[in-house]
């Protein structure tokens, strides 16, 4: 007899008292809840605006960070294609009918090659996610100031709500605290050091990418 596949599931029993209940959960109205004791209100807003994108790209810090990661990357690229060119040399003598490689010789050649290739690209993922640790580590530094910064500005404006000018509509120039706040984190922070990629010789593609997804959804402190 042919597999027929997995059985087609089968709805339960009606349940009249059940369902009753549901449908009393699903009608109940909102309840009353007792009056809370009144505090005070907020204070009155007094607004201000940022551009936290145009601060970054005129962070002389930010931009030493990329630089430098942009070099490690660039080196990686020249590691991953040295090694590459390697690959394709040792294909082409496997394939080479001159060789006379007995197939018990080439089967372990080629396995040795593929062992090899699978080896690299895991290395070559590892140390992406390395680079991509250290620049985590510098950026998060430079947001950090950056709302300290920030709070400086604001108190000294007397603003007590600051908001991305990104979700701004319009707004006036004296709203805006971006150039004051560029000045100020230059001043505080004009460079900052990028740790060694061996500072994360525990961090793998895979815990990397285990923390994106635990991250994803969730917007970083300064936003966009």
């Amino acid at each position: 007899m042919p597999d027929m596949g997995p059985a087609i599931p089968v709805a339960p029993a009606a349940d009249p008292q059940a369902e009753a209940a549901a449908q009393a959960q699903a009608s109940a109205p909102i309840p009353t809840l007792p009056t809370l004791m009144k505090e005070s209100p907020p204070p009155a807003p007094i607004i201000g605006v940022i551009g936290v994108p145009d601060v970054l790209q005129a962070s002389t810090a930010a931009q030493a960070v990329q630089k430098e990661i942009e070099r490690r990357r660039a080196a990686l690229t020249a590691e991953v294609q040295k090694e590459q060119d390697m690959w394709r040399r040792v294909q082409a003598a496997l394939a080479d009918p001159n060789a006379h490689y007995s197939q018990d010789d080439l089967r372990k050649r080629e396995l040795a090659l593929q062992q090899r290739i699978g080896n690299s690209q895991l290395a070559f993922r590892n140390s992406e996610a390395r680079i991509q640790a250290a620049a985590q580590v510098s950026l998060g530094q430079i947001e950090r100031t950056l709302i300290a910064v920030i709070r400086q500005v604001s108190t000294s404006r007397g603003m007590n709500l600051v908001l991305h000018r990104a979700q701004v509509a319009l707004n006036m120039n004296e709203f805006d605290i971006t150039a004051e706040v560029i000045k100020q984190l230059n001043q505080v922070l004009p460079s900052v050091t990028v740790p060694p990629d061996a500072a994360f010789a525990k961090v793998t593609a895979a815990s990397m990418q285990a923390q994106q997804q635990a991250e994803q959804g969730q917007g970083g402190p300064m936003g966009q």
